[in-house]
């Protein structure tokens, strides 16, 4: 027997299967999709089994498998079709494609071993001649009612007596496996739906087969409840549901939900868990023993069959697409070859949809549902726009007047408040006040961020850090100055201002450590604090129903961001954020501070007016041939010797405009940040509508460079940043 195995290694020059012979002692444990053991050159590699064949298509002698890793199959049918697409969509390596899909405990690695975890039980020999003790007796007792009783439950009986027992075969030890994370069966009432909401759930319904549906609903008008009754329906018919939230923070209320209304049926896929957990969930998903599964980007993988439902909550997420590493692929785009794998509907769901889902929508490509109202029938909390220049030239500092007699309005009444900042530390950079020295990253073109609890000088992009000191190390005088903000100068602020009030922060600084997104949240809405002062963490699917002011400290923060999607982020940020407020029977209120009270996404942000953004942003998308008139392709050009890749990306422009005759190509030019942990970086934007030869080209171009160690091509469609 001959199989062909993709080995672990991501290298353009080693993506192809390779021939290996199978000893008679393992052909009958052999199947395609499993992880195997091989020999590669002089090391040994694992690899999945993509093919089984009689013979070789080559002369060469061939070497045999050295061992087989799994008994159950890791990579199905399914999952090894979406791998192909996948490497043919984004010019991925074809084991990247696979490796994303999967925990890192069944990814093809020579690492650590996650292993399974078991407890002992013990069972009773009926046929047992051994004559035992009273005590022993009350022991065997035990087993009247219960045929497995586990070493936990016998804590309070010595291990010495039990040892007796097994060694003269009365009772049988019993090594059952358990899972690290466990599911309460305990299923409470559903909700009433609303009209607005069943007729939506009717429509989905009512549409079998593959279909995309972009649910466009207001922030509090019960989308999750819609998911759950559709995914309810679902279940009653045998099928699975996956669906996809696009923040961890977001994870812990999403699962208490979903547990709360279908029990131990659910499964979490996120990167918050542990390397046992995720391989637990994976494999009770697998084993059939959860029905739904509910997480970050990596769940729309699932290893589910006969899927009934694919759930994308916060679809303007751009979480959703992995830009920073190979396979650059959308969770949306794979959501969509799962539903038609399926024949089952994917449904996209946003307060703040992209502007490519909604043009869709209007063209008729995805079915277009409404949640016009909220579900408690309130309406939209009131927001109100200050105008920071006028509060600077007063000298109010960070905090307007009206945000500070706000808050000081709310606290008094026991009512929560949320603050949004989205830039984390103390302040965005250190300087001389005497030279004008700023301190800089060594090994990238940004400045280091003050992060005053730690006292230490951060590069938030390679991770370089280092302590402050009082001097300047160029004029060597004590004139250092923190300048700009961030959630830990608001937070000092904050405690200033209300000494006798509880704030919580909320950001990657503070979250990192496992559980702690769970725990906060939590503790916020148990009020153990007052106010939660967080990045844009805070201002996605939270549901507080104390909180009835939202404050944006500065809402320029996105909007300055060198993007063409810069206004579409700040209207939708604003916006999400703004929904935390008043979600109860409470009134809620929202005040942005901004510098740009003008810009028209501050200004349909004030009147919660996502259509007439939309037409507005349309407009100016069209005239500049952005999405989604035009589709992007992002080329970035990488290499340590900055003279070399600047030479290169030179010649890859001419080689693309000699090559295409239907885009628009602009660059190369250095990204806004150029060099990164002393990695020089250079981008070319093509911009298209339809080009056949766009991918056979860009094949090309990689191909040429896949040998060439002193330069690094990466290639990104449709990315959702530059």
């Amino acid at each position: 027997m001959i199989v062909g195995v993709l080995v672990q290694l991501s290298n353009k020059n080693i993506d192809k299967i390779f021939d290996y012979k199978v000893s008679d002692e393992l052909k009958s444990k052999i199947k395609v999709g499993i992880r195997v053991e091989v020999p590669f050159g002089y090391q040994k590699l694992e690899g999945f089994v993509l093919e089984i064949k009689g013979d070789s298509s080559t002369d060469i002698e061939l070497k045999e498998v050295i061992s087989i890793i799994d008994s159950d199959i890791v990579l199905n049918d399914e999952l090894l079709e979406l791998g192909r697409n996948i490497k043919d969509s984004t010019l991925a390596t074809l084991i990247s494609c696979y490796q994303v899909m999967l925990p890192k405990a069944l990814k093809a690695h020579h690492g650590t071993v996650v292993n399974k975890k078991f407890d002992t039980y013990y069972k009773i020999n009926l046929n047992y001649e051994y004559k035992v003790n009273n005590t022993q007796q009350k022991i065997i007792d035990l087993f009247k009612e219960k045929e497995l009783i586990s070493r936990k439950e016998l804590l309070d009986i010595s291990l010495s007596s039990l040892n007796t027992l097994v060694k003269n075969n009365v009772l049988e030890p019993v090594k059952l496996e358990h899972y690290r994370t466990t599911y309460s069966d305990k299923i409470t009432v559903k909700k009433e739906l609303t009209t607005d909401q069943k007729k939506v759930v009717d429509e989905v319904l009512a549409n079998s087969g593959f279909n995309t549906f972009l649910l466009h609903g207001v922030t509090g008008s019960g989308k999750t409840e819609v998911y759950m009754e559709i995914i309810e329906d679902s279940l009653n018919n045998g099928k699975t549901s996956i669906v996809l939230v696009p923040e961890i923070s977001l994870t812990p209320q999403m699962v208490e939900r979903f547990q709360n209304r279908f029990g131990d049926k659910i499964a979490a896929l996120h990167s918050a868990l542990s390397d046992g957990e995720k391989y637990d969930e994976w494999r009770r998903i697998a084993r059939g023993e959860a029905s739904i599964v509910i997480g970050a980007r990596s769940a729309v993988f699932a290893p589910l069959n006969n899927i009934g439902v694919i759930i994308i909550d916060e679809e303007h997420s751009d979480s959703y697409k992995q830009d920073d590493s190979s396979p650059r692929y959308n969770a949306k785009d794979i959501a969509m070859l799962r539903g038609k794998y399926h024949n089952c509907p994917v449904i996209l769901g946003s307060a703040t949809p992209t502007l490519e889902s909604f043009a869709r929508a209007e063209k008729g490509v995805y079915k277009l549902l409404s949640l016009p109202k909220r579900v408690n029938g309130k309406k939209l909390p009131l927001v109100r726009i200050v105008d920071m220049n006028d509060e600077i030239r007063k000298g109010t500092g960070h905090f307007s007047r009206n945000l500070i007699t706000a808050i000081s309005s709310k606290l008094e009444k026991n009512e929560q408040v949320i603050l949004l900042l989205n830039r984390r530390g103390y302040s965005s950079f250190i300087t001389c006040k005497n030279c004008g020295y700023t301190f800089k990253c060594p090994n990238c073109d940004i400045s280091l961020t003050y992060h005053k609890t730690s006292n230490t000088l951060r590069c938030h992009y390679c991770g370089y850090g280092t302590k402050v000191y009082n001097t300047c190390p160029s004029c060597n005088e004590k004139s250092i100055a923190d300048l700009g903000v961030g959630t830990e100068k608001i937070e000092e602020e904050l405690k200033s201002i209300f000494p006798d009030k509880k704030v919580l922060r909320m950001d990657i600084d503070t979250t990192s450590r496992k559980g702690m997104h769970a725990k906060m949240i939590k503790a916020f809405k148990n009020h153990e604090y007052d106010i939660l002062l967080g990045t844009q963490i805070v201002a996605k699917g939270l549901d507080f129903e104390n909180v009835t002011l939202v404050g944006v400290i500065n809402a320029d923060t996105s909007l300055n961001i060198p993007d063409f999607r810069s206004s579409e982020n700040t209207f939708s940020l604003l916006s999400q954020v703004a929904g935390r407020s008043g979600r109860s029977e409470k009134s809620g209120e929202v005040i942005v501070q901004t510098f740009n009270p003008d810009h028209y996404a501050i200004g349909f942000t004030k009147s919660h007016d996502y259509i007439g953004f939309y037409n507005r942003e349309m407009q100016i998308r069209k005239m500049l041939k952005y999405p989604p008139f035009y589709f992007i392709c992002y080329i970035k050009i990488s290499g340590k010797d900055v003279n070399y890749i600047g030479k290169e990306a030179a010649k890859i422009k001419r080689s693309l405009e000699r090559n295409l005759s239907n885009t628009i190509i602009l660059g190369p030019t250095p990204l806004s940040v150029f060099r990164v942990n002393n990695i020089y970086r250079y981008g070319i934007i093509l911009k298209y509508k339809k080009e056949d030869m766009l991918y056979p080209i860009l094949e090309k171009i990689l191909d040429h460079y896949k040998s060439d160690s002193k330069i690094r091509i990466d290639t990104n469609f449709n990315p959702s940043h530059f």
